[in-house]
């Protein structure tokens, strides 16, 4: 391999690259990059058998080839280096870096004993327009569980679904306490029918997520043979290993109708809350909103801290309510979501409360209730 590129470019990218390499060591050559260069171009490859990462940086390649090395003393090294020109060369030593006034040599491993990020791509199902990936996803993937104990409830259902003649991209992540749901519009090709659903972890969503940012297109590619997911964004490829298990049925638990609809400013509602969180954390994060006529009363009582009330305008129809949420969920709910105008659905203090967008039925976000003792 002999390789000149620049090394703030290959830097920035490294970042990412950082995000799928193992930090154990069961696997030595997973605490390692692949670094491998082909005509104009060098990429460098981490994986910890769950997610890959690849990125891609214009190069100018006078000799081909691959190795690998630690990727921690890498990227510790490059960030330290001054930006500009230097040049990769593989020696019998191992990786020889050199740059303006540096030269430093890297202990190398065979790049045959790392890892194939995929063997096979598989077949192109959709192409992810923005929408969806930088507005969609964000909705969504916060809800899935972070306990590795329940696989179906770690990942994002993704889902082709068809309502009055139109496709959706359905996306939908559960915890078992919290449900949240985004449909996007997707364009179909005329005669294609070729049908999406699939479990991804939401740890792969969030990476996605990273690597999009600015993109405008995301093409998805599964192989159902291998049971994996591969994401292309320009000069960079993430693959992930799709779940196998059933989700839940989640339509089962969404509320058909409501007896209280109350129209609220999402930031003056997150403001009250984590005003209230405060002293929530010391008794379970148990916070109580109760649904009147012209305001939303947030209200918090901690026997060991003391207690807090803040009121909320509102437009409410229907009847006045009370219910109690984990204050947690409901500062999720608000820190992920853009738009201010916000509709809150409920039918007695039992029954999950629904959260929405006004003026957008796309969106649904449920959270279960907590019950809790009447107050003399």
């Amino acid at each position: 391999m002999k390789v000149s590129l620049l090394s703030e470019n290959l830097s920035e990218k490294l970042l990412l690259v950082n995000h799928a390499v193992s930090n154990r060591s069961q696997l030595p050559i997973l605490l390692n990059f692949l670094i491998k260069a082909e005509k104009g171009v060098l990429s460098v490859s981490g994986t910890d058998l769950e997610i890959g990462i690849k990125i891609e940086i214009p190069s100018k390649t006078e000799e081909e080839g691959e190795t690998t090395v630690s990727a921690k003393t890498f990227s510790e090294l490059l960030s330290t280096i001054p930006i500009g020109k230097i040049s990769l060369v593989t020696k019998e030593k191992g990786l020889e870096l050199t740059g303006e006034k540096i030269k430093a040599m890297f202990q190398t491993s065979k790049a045959e004993e790392f890892p194939k990020l995929y063997e096979d791509k598989g077949e192109e199902i959709v192409v992810l327009g923005k929408d969806v990936f930088g507005k969609g996803f964000p909705k969504v993937v916060f809800a899935a569980s972070q306990d590795q104990t329940r696989p179906a409830l770690s990942g994002v259902l993704i889902k082709e679904v068809e309502e009055d003649g139109k496709n959706f991209l359905l996306m939908v992540a559960t915890d078992g306490y919290r449900l949240s749901l985004k449909k996007n519009p997707l364009d179909k090709k005329s005669g294609e029918k070729r049908e999406v659903s699939m479990l991804v972890p939401s740890r792969v969503i969030r990476e996605l997520l990273v690597l999009s940012k600015g993109a405008d297109r995301v093409s998805v590619y599964a192989s159902k043979e291998n049971n994996q997911i591969v994401f292309y964004q320009g000069d960079t490829t993430l693959v992930g290993r799709l779940i196998e298990g059933e989700f839940p049925l989640f339509e089962k638990i969404i509320p058909k109708d409501f007896s209280t609809k109350t129209i609220f400013d999402k930031e003056a509602l997150r403001k009250a809350v984590k005003a209230c969180y405060v002293f929530a954390r010391s008794s379970a994060n148990i916070i109580k909103l109760s649904i009147q006529k012209e305001k939303i009363i947030v209200h918090v009582n901690s026997p060991q801290v003391g207690e807090n009330t803040v009121e909320v305008e509102a437009q409410t129809s229907g009847e006045e309510n009370e219910i109690a949420f984990n204050g947690r969920y409901l500062l999720d709910l608000f820190s992920n979501i853009e738009e201010e105008s916000m509709v809150f659905e409920m039918t007695g203090p039992l029954n999950p409360g629904v959260f929405k967008i006004k003026g957008d039925d796309t969106f649904l976000h449920l959270i279960m209730p907590i019950r809790v003792q009447q107050e003399a």
